[in-house]
């Protein structure tokens, strides 16, 4: 851990937008379409989980085989009534608090990536108008493994020039907050302190929340 944050790297949904919703409600009509429900609680587990991942963990669920062709279309469907969903959306669902806070990022001069499995990022960033925010995109468009996995992360870092111990890792899943550890990152859980124990620090949104406060907080720590 170092005492000179250099930059912060976003997770998005459920962190600057409002999308997990939108990712539950297919999800779940994918599921009973299958024959069986699909409930808030077990959609935690698919919290920061790439698609096909996703996927796995809803058969399981469902206690459905499928073979690799019927898995591929099965996620094509899922992402095409997803997009139909955030399609509609508006700068209205950047989460409360989080302009501000990207705002003092930019004034303070730390650097901002977005590190997201979404392959519709670029979509979502472009329907809520915060992609200006972002020197960096890590997402489900370049690379291959699912978090935990710290690829996400680390190719965030590579892309700002910043070496990841210098990275402040913003996050609501708990697979984010393990593979923000597995990369050698600080992490602040947003969130559910439950679910989120792991991370260095959580915050419950970003509600009034400033950047020095937070790091004042990640710093005490250590």
């Amino acid at each position: 851990m170092t005492k000179n944050i250099k930059a912060c790297i976003f997770d998005l949904d459920g962190v600057l937008v409002d999308t997990a919703k939108y990712h539950y409600l297919a999800w779940r009509e994918l599921a009973n379409s299958m024959g069986f429900d699909f409930t808030e609680k077990q959609n935690e587990r698919l919290k920061g989980v790439s698609r096909m991942a996703s996927l796995e963990i809803l058969l399981s669920i469902g206690k459905v085989e499928k073979s690799d062709a019927e898995k591929l279309q099965l996620a094509a469907t899922k992402n095409s009534r997803y997009v139909s969903l955030i399609e509609k959306m508006t700068p209205d669902e950047v989460l409360p608090g989080v302009i501000s806070f990207l705002d003092e990022l930019k004034a303070k001069g730390i650097r901002i990536a977005l590190g997201s499995a979404s392959k519709n990022a670029p979509m979502i960033l472009e329907r809520t108008n915060i992609g200006h925010y972002f020197e960096a995109i890590s997402d489900g468009n370049i690379i291959s493994k699912a978090k935990p996995d710290p690829e996400v992360f680390l190719t965030a870092a590579t892309l700002l020039g910043v070496e990841p111990q210098a990275c402040l890792v913003f996050e609501d899943a708990e697979a984010g907050v393990e593979a923000a550890i597995a990369g050698g990152m600080s992490v602040v859980g947003v969130g559910d302190k439950l679910i989120l124990h792991r991370a260095d620090i959580i915050i419950e949104n970003f509600v009034g929340q400033s950047v020095d406060f937070v790091l004042a907080l990640l710093y005490d720590k250590y």
